[in-house]
């Protein structure tokens, strides 16, 4: 039996995660999704780990209120500890019967505090607070408390909305100040582009020379977006590559260890188990570790422990027990197709690593995950360098009809599974674990790519390009050990 890699309790599904250090530890507490009819309060649950390998699920951390409380649902927030190491927790209280004026349930700023080093809860309802004239009453969430130690206060980010304005576009990062945790000010906007419905779930912190703020966009995209500045005032900057993932991973809050810097998020589920079927709220637990390039720009992969911990090779060979072509394998195809797939399965939890010479002009080369020994049914990896991108894609895909292009998902590769990254002639990495239906993809250690993969059950891995030249330089899969 072997440890899992992403993280999901046996009993729910892991929501927003709210993650803290604490002692070289890290606390990720999250929101506890169970999927029932009718709802159950939300509590926000805990789970701890050493080494980003195993985790311990320690059960509920801040129980939800009962269902005439305003915290029924006890949403996202924030946790930080003031100069006596008094813990203080800061949440969303919702309760679906607890109406504002606009007929909406209200959002609600709530506080907890812990003396007992986070073991045990006392909330303060009498601190509670919620959005002013202005803003939107059922709009006022995910509080982010940080320091601001030359202004000698706290600051506290809300994700909100104004009251007025293009309906798609009030989205606004609102902001109070305090000067001990207790009493808090309204005052101007942290951010305010006019641009998306709202900015859930954000997170600021510092790094170098540089401030960087991150949000989940709750607009045309369900992504979580980061914005780079010199100072928390900004103004803030876009980044070439302003996603940390795509639209499967989401949520996405930070904790820092040793100069290191981890994102963690979700991995969405989708309806049905299927492919084809619609993402849902909430899913499994998933981490990326970003490393900072030299201007400022942030990169995204895997964590070292996390690739270390797949360490027993797993053999590659073609079908009929054949070894696999030797390396360096050269794919020449100067207009056609061609792949290498192995005939062995490859085990339900792996880490794979390829190494591609990509020469200028190539349009496509990549992985095959799940593949049939001739390639023609897999799940794809697929870079394109004349696009600049890494893409997911599928085959065969649902048929929806008796006509020969019919089939679901009448699109190049899957819609919002694709990613910008660098492709330049030369050598490319690209990496990926895949856990049961978990799929996590990185490309040079910069850029990742998270999925589900439900249908297709079991299969082979190959490598393949497609019209031009490529050179597999490097081809390993490696499983963690059997305990």
């Amino acid at each position: 039996m072997n440890h899992q890699v992403f993280f999901q309790p046996s009993d729910a599904w892991v929501g927003d995660l709210i993650p803290f250090q604490h002692n070289g530890e890290f606390w990720l507490f999250y929101l506890h999704e169970i999927r029932a009819d009718p709802k159950p309060g939300t509590a926000w649950n805990l789970v701890t780990t050493k080494d980003l390998i195993q985790f311990q699920d320690q059960g509920v951390a801040l129980p939800h209120g009962t269902d005439t409380d305003p915290d029924f649902n006890a949403y996202t927030g924030s946790i930080i500890a003031d100069e006596s190491g008094v813990h203080h927790l800061f949440y969303t209280g919702q309760n679906p019967s607890n109406l504002g004026t606009d007929g909406l349930p209200l959002q609600l700023v709530m506080h907890a505090t812990s003396a007992d080093g986070m073991r045990t809860w006392a909330k303060h309802p009498e601190l509670t607070f919620g959005a002013p004239s202005g803003y939107e009453s059922g709009d006022w969430r995910d509080p982010f408390v940080f320091r601001d130690e030359p202004a000698g206060l706290w600051r506290m980010l809300i994700a909100a909305r104004h009251s007025e304005g293009p309906e798609r576009r009030r989205g606004v990062i609102a902001q109070c100040t305090s000067r001990d945790l207790m009493t808090w000010e309204y005052t101007d906007p942290f951010w305010d582009p006019r641009r998306y419905i709202t900015h859930e779930c954000p997170d600021v912190f510092s790094w170098g020379d540089w401030w960087y703020l991150v949000y989940s966009e709750f607009s045309e995209n369900f992504t979580t977006r980061y914005r780079m500045a010199k100072s928390p005032d900004g103004p803030w900057t876009v980044p070439a590559r302003d996603s940390i993932d795509g639209r499967a991973f989401y949520a996405s809050k930070t904790a820092e260890r040793d100069g290191r810097r981890f994102f963690f998020g979700w991995i969405a589920s989708k309806e049905g188990n299927s492919d084809d079927g619609a993402w849902q709220w909430a899913g499994t637990m998933a981490v990326l570790e970003a490393r900072q390039n030299a201007d400022g720009t942030l990169a995204f992969g895997f964590a070292d422990e996390l690739v270390d911990s797949f360490w027993d090779e797993v053999p590659l060979e073609l079908d009929g027990a054949a070894p696999f072509p030797p390396l360096p394998l050269r794919l020449d195809v100067p207009d056609g197709y061609q792949a290498a797939v192995t005939g062995n399965r490859m085990p339900a939890q792996f880490h794979a690593r390829a190494v591609f010479d990509i020469q200028a002009g190539t349009t496509e080369c990549g992985l095959l995950l799940r593949s049939t020994p001739d390639g023609d049914h897999s799940y794809v990896l697929r870079l394109e360098p004349k696009r600049g991108r890494l893409v997911f894609d599928r085959w065969p895909r649902t048929i929806t009809g008796d006509a020969q292009w019919q089939v679901s998902g009448d699109v190049p590769f899957a819609i919002e599974l694709e990613r910008p990254c660098n492709l330049v002639p030369g050598s490319h990495t690209l990496e990926v674990i895949v856990d049961g239906d978990l799929c996590v993809a990185v490309v040079d250690r910069q850029v990742a790519l998270s999925t589900r993969i439900y249908d297709l059950g079991a299969g082979g891995i190959g490598v393949f390009a497609g019209e031009g030249s490529v050179t597999v330089t490097d081809f390993e899969v490696r499983k963690r050990t059997d305990t």
